[in-house]
């Protein structure tokens, strides 16, 4: 969908720039980025800014292993650690006590910061100073990346040409790089989350 180019781009982007903040002060660094059920921006702006782990929704973390990848990390020589989270991320069973914020006026879980709740995990189990930056909605907002706009653009006129054609029930996608109809019913039937296989070869790079 457009709008996911340039909060992948804004996300990226302030990753980055913790790198050299992160080495110089020899750091943990956690990054809560946007991904309720899905991990999407989380999984691709950490491969993107080079982030040593990555928490999505989809794989629940174990707080224990991620301390021992911190530590490994560091007995190595490394002067930091970058851990990138979705907003979504949830610790596997009995692992971690993560606290919940209800729901919402429609019946959403609110969620109540696991980054800031996952840096304090890490801080009682081994002594490394934690950082927490929370990007929230500030991924919301900026400039559109040109793939953003054209993507935009070429959106609209599809869907002004499938309305004037008297297209019923049908959304505009993107298909590899068509533009074509999909039946709204197909569209939401299910929520496009990150598949297992993909995080794995991901997880080649963590560490």
């Amino acid at each position: 969908t457009f709008g996911f180019d340039t909060a992948l781009t804004i996300a990226t982007d302030a990753i980055d720039r913790l790198h050299s903040t992160a080495e110089s002060h020899q750091r943990v660094m956690i990054v809560e980025v946007m991904g309720r059920h899905a991990g999407w921006i989380a999984l691709n702006s950490g491969l993107a800014s080079g982030a040593h782990t990555v928490l999505i929704p989809e794989v629940p973390f174990d707080v224990d292993e991620l301390c021992t990848m911190i530590k490994r990390r560091f007995q190595r020589g490394h002067a930091s650690f970058i851990v990138v989270v979705a907003e979504g991320a949830k610790p596997a069973e009995g692992t971690m006590e993560l606290r919940l914020g209800g729901t919402d006026e429609f019946g959403h879980e609110r969620f109540t910061g696991v980054a800031h709740q996952l840096g304090v995990e890490i801080e009682k189990r081994i002594n490394k100073e934690v950082r927490t930056t929370v990007l929230g909605h500030v991924q919301r907002g900026g400039t559109p990346t040109p793939a953003d706009r054209v993507l935009a653009t070429r959106f609209g006129v599809n869907a002004a040409d499938a309305a004037h054609a008297g297209a019923v029930g049908q959304m505009v996608a993107l298909h590899g790089t068509q533009i074509t109809l999909v039946p709204l019913a197909d569209a939401v039937k299910q929520l496009k989350r990150v598949p297992r296989e993909r995080y794995d070869d991901a997880a080649t790079f963590f560490g």
